[in-house]
């Protein structure tokens, strides 16, 4: 993969932006995780809204379309790279990391190990999409972890849709998660596993069907801890408070298709002011 361009100035490198990308809106979840405990930081964010789900293709389609977005951040001149998506997470990660020329991280290994930490019985619920759980990538990096627990995953593809819809609180939604959850449930899970970075939207309903007594793991906010620590060590934390100004000028989003719809989700769930998004050909990169 190519390296993209080099950093000009490598004294200011701490003050370059972080790379994050989604299949689409979900990973503006990560984003805005990201916000909250590092204020600090620049963002440069892509949402690869023309040809979202990710979780319904082939492994190779998904690091084909993953090192197109990581050439395409390097171009930004970001100093590293969270990969905000599950399923990218689980595919095309392994593949990009060897050659990525910036510290990149996933989804995946920041929720696996809070999950570990929390479960008392064992028993770790996974939810996300089809290739994320078909790939059986949180089962291999908790057993890594801690040998013999159980892992049980479920797939619930129609999560997304209802996220992207705004049904975040529907009595749609609630009986959906009912449906899915239940298997899990009766398995006696005490952890659950949000693996997809739309999820957090919907955490209400989820741990109102799942009750009380089964710990909810969000892996944005995990993989904002873990880009924190990465970045001081690495000595890339950025030293310098951010500019008087717009949002704009700290936050920059681009997606492949749908900028418009892109900007109203975004500002319906950031609200670090007036967020724009532009729409770039990521097919070129």
């Amino acid at each position: 993969m190519p390296a993209g361009r080099t950093v000009k100035n490598m004294n200011k490198r701490n003050e370059l932006p972080v790379g994050v990308f989604d299949s689409g809106i979900g990973g503006l979840t990560v984003a805005r995780e990201i916000m909250r405990q590092m204020p600090r930081e620049k963002i440069v964010y892509f949402g690869d809204t023309a040809r979202v789900p990710y979780g319904s293709k082939s492994k190779e389609t998904i690091c084909t379309y993953s090192e197109q977005i990581v050439r395409f951040l390097l171009s930004q001149e970001v100093k590293a790279i969270v990969v905000a998506c599950n399923t990218a997470s689980a595919y095309a990660l392994p593949q990009i990391e060897p050659h990525c020329p910036v510290p990149i991280i996933g989804v995946v290994e920041p929720g696996a190990r809070t999950a570990v930490r929390a479960t008392k019985v064992g028993k770790v619920g996974v939810i996300g999409t089809k290739a994320t759980i078909s790939s059986g990538i949180y089962d291999r990096c908790i057993r890594d972890i801690r040998p013999g627990t159980q892992v049980l995953g479920r797939a619930c593809p129609l999560f997304v849709p209802l996220v992207e819809e705004g049904l975040w609180e529907d009595p749609v939604t609630d009986e959906i998660a009912r449906r899915y959850l239940l298997e899990l449930m009766n398995e006696g899970i005490d952890t659950l596993i949000l693996g997809c970075t739309h999820y957090p939207l919907i955490r209400k309903t989820i741990a109102r069907i799942v009750g009380p007594d089964v710990q909810l793991v969000n892996p944005a906010y995990e993989t904002a801890m873990e880009l924190q620590a990465l970045l001081e060590r690495e000595n890339l934390l950025a030293s310098e408070a951010p500019s008087l100004g717009s949002a704009e000028s700290q936050y920059r989003f681009y997606v492949s298709d749908m900028a418009e719809q892109f900007k109203t989700f975004a500002n319906s769930i950031i609200k670090y002011g007036i967020l724009s998004a532009k729409t770039i050909r990521i097919d070129q990169y």
